[in-house]
C-alpha cells in the first residue's frame, strides 16, 4: 500500500535528499519546496482516505507546521522528529495517531532499552512507531540517527525486528542512502523486511515509478507499505501520479 509523507524543515512542505542532511546547511540538496501549507496536504490525505502517512520534523522550527497538519487530519497522520517523553503526549493529544521515534532511543551508538521502555510505558506500545532507517555498510544495513549521519551498532536482522516489535505498533524504515534521489528503491533491503518483519512496517526511499509500489507489494509479500515523495507530482515529480497512486490503494482494498 503507498502511504503519503508530509516533510517539514524550516516551517515549509519541503521534499530532501537524505543522505545530505547535517549540520552544515551549504551540503543539503532539496528537490522541492512547496508553495502550499503543511495543512493543505494532510487535508488531501484525508479526503483520499489515506491513512498512517508521516509527517516528519527535519530540525527545528517544524512544530507549528507540524500542528497544523494534525489539526487537519486528526488520527490520519504519524509524527517524527524530535520525539521525547516530554513531548510525546502533546502530540498524541494534538491529533497524531502515533509518534516515530529515532534518536531519543539511541546513546552513544548503541539502543537504549530502558528508554524505549520508559516511552512506550508512558504512551502505549499501539502509539508507537519506531523508525530504524539505515544505511549500508558492507553486506549489512545500519540504524542510523541524528539527522541519519551517525551509525549505531544496531543492524536491521530479524532477531533485531523480533525484538523490538514488542515495544511498538509499527517500523518506518528509511533507505537513507537512496532516499530522495528518485533512483529506485533498495530491492534487497525490502526483501529482507517483506521477509522478516514481524508487525507492520513502512519502507521510504528512492521511489520514482508506480512500478516500484508494485514491487515493494510482491516482494514484500503484500506486508511492507511504501512511501513516495519526491517522485510524486504534488512534490514536483514526474514518475508518479499521486491519483495514481491513490488508485492503487482502492484496488488493493478491493481485492482483500
Amino acid at each position: 500500500m503507498f502511504r503519503p509523507c508530509i516533510d517539514l524543515h524550516e516551517g515549509k512542505v519541503k521534499q530532501i535528499v537524505g543522505g545530505s542532511l547535517s549540520e552544515d546547511p551549504s551540503q543539503l540538496r532539496t528537490n522541492f519546496v512547496a508553495d502550499r501549507s503543511s495543512g493543505w496536504y494532510a487535508r488531501l490525505y484525508r479526503q483520499d482516505g489515506l491513512q498512517g502517512g508521516h509527517v516528519i520534523m527535519l530540525g527545528p522550527g517544524n512544530e507549528t507546521a507540524a500542528l497544523e497538519a494534525l489539526g487537519a487530519y486528526p488520527g490520519g497522520l504519524q509524527v517524527g522528529g524530535g520525539i521525547t517523553p516530554d513531548n510525546a503526549r502533546h502530540y498524541l493529544e494534538s491529533g497524531a495517531s502515533h509518534v516515530i521515534v529515532t534518536s531519543w532511543v539511541f546513546r552513544s551508538g548503541k539502543l537504549d532499552s530502558d528508554r524505549l521502555s520508559a516511552l512506550a510505558g508512558a504512551i502505549g506500545n499501539r502509539r508507537l512507531v519506531l523508525d530504524l532507517s539505515c544505511r549500508r555498510r558492507g553486506n549489512d544495513f545500519i540504524v542510523v540517527t541524528d539527522r541519519w549521519q551517525k551509525f549505531t551498532d544496531l543492524a536491521i536482522a530479524k532477531q533485531t525486528l523480533d525484538r523490538l516489535a514488542g515495544f511498538c505498533d509499527e517500523f518506518l524504515i528509511h533507505a537513507v542512502d537512496v532516499e530522495g534521489l528518485c533512483q529506485g528503491i533498495d530491492t534487497e533491503l525490502v526483501e529482507k523486511l517483506g521477509e522478516w518483519a514481524p508487525i507492520p512496517t513502512t519502507y521510504a526511499g528512492g521511489a520514482r515509478s508506480l512500478a516500484d509500489l508494485e514491487e515493494v507489494t510482491r516482494i514484500g509479500h503484500g506486508r511492507i507499505d511504501l512511501t513516495i515523495g519526491s517522485a510524486l507530482d504534488i512534490f514536483g515529480g514526474k514518475g508518479v501520479r499521486y491519483a495514481d497512486a491513490v488508485a492503487f490503494n482502492r484496488r488493493q482494498t478491493v481485492g482483500s
